[in-house]
């Protein structure tokens, strides 16, 4: 079999503050099983890239702390195919990371960028835009991105404005990105039809991607140098923190594709969700016939409806009352808060950090 010069690379390093508590800093959502399907939300995204990308060609990215359960998770990941950051600079430098190491296996490489703890549900549709994607890289220097089309004026997401005019069959040139608008705006962006979700899964060529990090983060380029020049260095701890402490905190959104004149769009449906709160994971949960959300084999409900419930199998939990609630015990810790105030969770995390420590995060 030819040597395939498709790669993908997960990105696992994220803490999902705002799955707290179920989401800890020592395990993050991406490590939980939060959909009840005996896979971690992580297990679920590898497993999804093998059925079309050689398992060599995987990479997945994580915060040097996750390097156990990572590998207890994916047992069949390669050591030289687990990146490991050693500190949180956002997805700008851990892209850096992975186009720095990846350029010297292979100079050609198109690279798929992925987050670890989305929701997929029709695979065959992603399949195809993944696959629009990579062909479309391969023949143009361009950055493309993924844009989920809205069904509702979500104030979560970001957006996507698209050109009109399609360059190829499905493809868009991209005009403007906005970061989680007003509900106002967002209403705006749903009527105009023009605008689509930011999904964060982006395609490129890697050298398509190292020379617009050479344009627009050169700190970020330059810092990987020692990398970009050696075969084994992208293994090496002292090296990879060297870099690092070089890099700033940013996003690859507003670090380099806000300011790139070559960013393209697929629009997509696949069934889509970043899970990224509570109410999301909500949205994907049976449901009982009050529209309660029910994980815990406890939990008895009276004239309460519309809540996201979770808690021990051993516990009694009982609920009376409650509408559009999230409740969340985790035998440490019991949260109780309004689905409509759930942007609110890092702020409290950040609160109960100063106020009790970290023993609760």
């Amino acid at each position: 079999m030819a040597k395939s010069n498709d790669f993908v690379v997960i990105m696992a390093g994220g803490i999902g503050s705002r799955f707290w508590p179920d989401s800890r800093v020592a395990k993050p959502k991406q490590f939980l099983d939060i959909l009840g399907t005996g896979k971690s939300l992580l297990q679920m995204t590898y497993d999804r890239f093998k059925q079309i990308f050689p398992k060599e060609n995987i990479f997945v990215i994580i915060n040097s702390m996750y390097e156990s359960i990572t590998q207890k998770q994916l047992p069949d990941l390669k050591k030289e195919n687990l990146l490991k950051e050693p500190m949180r600079r956002n997805t700008a430098p851990c892209i850096a990371y992975a186009c720095n190491a990846i350029v010297n296996i292979n100079p050609e490489a198109n690279i798929v960028v992925a987050p670890s703890d989305h929701i997929v549900m029709k695979e065959s549709a992603f399949f195809d835009s993944i696959k629009r994607g990579l062909k479309f890289v391969k023949s143009h220097d361009a950055l493309l991105t993924l844009g989920i089309t809205p069904s509702r004026p979500d104030t979560g997401y970001g957006y996507i404005q698209i050109e009109e005019e399609e360059r190829e069959h499905g493809i868009h040139k991209v005009k403007t990105f906005t970061e989680k608008p007003t509900l106002e705006i967002a209403k705006s962006f749903l009527k105009s039809g023009d605008f689509l979700w930011n999904s964060g899964i982006f395609v490129f060529n890697v050298i398509s991607m190292l020379e617009a990090f050479r344009t627009y983060q050169p700190e970020i380029h330059d810092a990987f140098e020692d990398i970009r020049n050696s075969h084994t260095a992208y293994l090496d701890e002292k090296v990879i923190t060297n870099a690092y402490s070089h890099c700033t905190n940013i996003s690859i959104d507003y670090g380099v594709m806000e300011k790139a004149k070559n960013v393209y769009v697929i629009p997509a449906r696949f069934g889509w969700s970043d899970l990224g709160t509570w109410g999301s994971l909500y949205e994907h949960r049976d449901k009982d016939y009050l529209g309660n959300a029910v994980q815990g084999k406890n939990v008895v409900i009276y004239d309460a409806s519309n809540c996201m419930v979770m808690a021990p199998d051993q516990k009694l939990v009982v609920l009376q009352g409650l509408e559009d609630f999230i409740v969340i015990d985790t035998g440490d810790v019991l949260l109780i808060i309004k689905k409509s105030n759930e942007q609110e969770i890092k702020d409290i995390t950040a609160d109960i950090k100063r106020q009790k420590g970290e023993k609760f995060l």
